[in-house]
């Protein structure tokens, strides 16, 4: 899709779903600050949204709801078709989907099955969060656990359903994201989270034996900025969202100063992950945030804290 034809954005509604979570509340900011016109509605079931990540403005709609119930609640409550669907409401931990299937099955196949469903009724297009964990190991690693291969078949559905349908999507892959407002604790805390916690609170922080596996680390800001460029500009499969630097967990770790704890390995977690985002940067998107700098400020911000 090239810029002449690309959607339009302000004046338009537009879905979140998921929009009370980590990326979904901090594209609604994005979606609000540049586009004055827009209106935002966020479908969400709160399993790791919060209230408190709600944006407190009139052009936000926050509908407390699963996906599988979409269409339901949209006719409900009377709502004009979106133009875009960004759908992020998806189970995403690895390690827990392999404890939790039936949600996992229930969030990112039959809830995903509803979405797509629901925009191609309403002409919308499609905006996928994919996994990244899709391309481990030359692709083998889609298999390793339930929440890589559910989110592996759902970009073949949204493939065959363009096929099929005639379906307007396009799906950009996460690659490790942090920032403001991940979670930090419980048994959903992303790795940087963990870390922050742990040494804001002064314990070790527990990296997984052996600590050598390497993962791609990007700033929630970079991803929403490539999610817009994606949803306007890109089409169909391929957009990967990394900065294309591996950090080995227990280097990264070390970044934080303190003592390490290594704990044991954890089943179906991958042992590297890298973008190649050749395809996002034709589109003009590129990495503007490191993770160093990133530490550092935190480290900084905590040291004057105490």
């Amino acid at each position: 899709m090239d810029v002449q034809s690309a959607r339009p954005i302000d004046g338009r509604t537009i879905l979140v779903t998921g929009g009370a979570g980590f990326v979904g509340s901090h594209l609604i900011r994005r979606l609000l600050l540049e586009y004055p016109g827009v209106a935002v509605v966020s479908v969400d079931n709160y399993f790791t949204g919060t209230v408190e990540a709600q944006v407190d403005d009139p052009r936000v709609t926050y509908l407390h709801a699963s996906t599988v119930e979409l269409s339901k609640v949209w006719a409900s409550e009377g709502l004009a078709a979106p133009e875009y669907v960004f759908h992020f409401g998806e189970y995403s931990r690895i390690v827990r989907s392999l404890e939790e299937l039936d949600l996992t099955w229930e969030f990112n196949l039959r809830g995903t099955k509803e979405v797509i469903d629901f925009a191609h009724r309403h002409g919308a297009k499609v905006v996928y969060a994919g996994s990244s964990s899709k391309f481990g190991n030359d692709g083998q690693d889609e298999r390793l656990n339930p929440y890589a291969w559910t989110k592996a078949k759902n970009i073949e559905y949204l493939a065959n359903y363009r096929d099929w349908y005639g379906l307007d999507y396009v799906a950009a892959y996460f690659y490790n994201v942090y920032g403001p407002g991940h979670i930090r604790t419980g048994k959903y805390a992303t790795v940087i989270g963990i870390f922050e916690d742990h040494h804001e609170r002064g314990v070790p922080l527990p990296v997984v034996s052996p600590g050598t596996q390497t993962r791609d680390f990007t700033h929630v800001d970079d991803i929403v900025s490539g999610i817009l460029l994606c949803a306007q500009h890109g089409d169909g499969d391929g957009y990967l969202l990394g900065t294309g630097t591996e950090w080995q967990i227990r280097d990264v770790a070390e970044m934080f100063g303190g003592p390490i704890e290594l704990v044991p390995a954890l089943p179906g977690e991958r042992t590297r992950g890298r973008a190649e985002a050749t395809k996002a940067k034709a589109l003009g998107w590129t990495a503007t945030h490191h993770l160093p700098d990133y530490v550092a400020e935190f480290k900084e911000r905590v040291a004057q804290n105490h």
